[in-house]
């Protein structure tokens, strides 16, 4: 027991740079206070005394702002940061090393009894405000953004977005090649993922992945072109070359490079 206890008092430190104390966490985080009137509700919950259990879980509600459920089985060194409005199912199952964020809720979506909530696996993070709803399995390692809405099964090691949820890592072959027509091109789509919640980045990627198609296609007529003994130069593509932009302050950021020349009309008017 007492091991537990310094397990999550030395958890605490590990993930919150403001924690100086032992006492202070003890007394003052409500996640850690939580979590150790949990594992005293879950014990009396597991004795059959129901009642009680849920007493006791309520009463750690009303201090903390922290809703977990006594037949919810927590693994060791779990940590919930902040914790105002955290609610935690009946059934859900959370591995060890894991992490919550104020406002996350592992809920279910069904009114049947039986396996209804969220099944975390070991190092799992899951930030502010997230909904992890249903019978799912998140996998070990998985990182779920804030405020994201996760209603499937997440597999191992990857970060999950926005509402619903969306997976933003593991498409490596796609971007692979989208950042090497970009490079070709000469520019760069400042990082952009096929996933990220950004209309202006998906744009750049949509044409990225038309322009790459059109690049192999042109490469494979170019090819059959000289099979067929035509003479093709290889000329490589020139960069897209510097251009003015004007800030929304109203500066201007221009190149250092020489800029095209002002038409004579254009001169006229200025001189008039």
């Amino acid at each position: 027991m007492f091991e537990r206890i310094k397990e999550d008092i030395q958890c605490v430190f590990e993930r919150d740079p403001a924690a100086r104390n032992a006492f202070e966490v003890m007394t003052t985080y409500p996640g850690f206070v939580a979590l150790q009137m949990h594992r005293l509700s879950h014990w009396f919950w597991n004795q059959g005394l129901m009642w009680l259990a849920r007493v006791l879980s309520n009463v750690a509600r009303l201090v903390t702002g922290i809703e977990i459920h006594p037949g919810a089985r927590i693994g060791r060194r779990f940590f919930i940061d902040h914790g105002m409005g955290v609610v935690i199912g009946e059934t859900t199952e959370i591995g060890d090393d894991c992490t919550l964020y104020h406002g996350v809720t592992l809920g279910g979506t069904s009114w049947n009894k039986g396996k209804r909530h969220p099944t975390l696996g070991t190092d799992v993070v899951i930030g502010a405000g997230a909904k992890v709803l249903g019978p799912i399995e998140i996998s070990d390692g998985v990182r779920i953004g804030s405020n994201a809405v996760v209603l499937k099964d997440v597999p191992a090691g990857v970060t999950v977005v926005g509402v619903p949820g969306r997976l933003v890592t593991g498409v490596v072959e796609v971007d692979e090649k989208r950042q090497a027509i970009a490079r070709k091109m000469g520019f760069d789509a400042y990082g952009s993922t096929r996933d990220m919640p950004d209309p202006v980045a998906t744009a750049i990627n949509g044409m990225l992945d038309h322009i790459h198609a059109m690049d192999e296609r042109l490469e494979d007529m170019c090819k059959s072109l000289k099979g067929l003994g035509a003479e093709i130069s290889d000329t490589q593509l020139p960069d897209l070359g510097p251009c003015e932009l004007n800030h929304i302050d109203g500066k201007e950021i221009k190149d250092s490079g020489p800029s095209e020349a002002v038409p004579d009309a254009a001169k006229d008017k200025d001189d008039s």
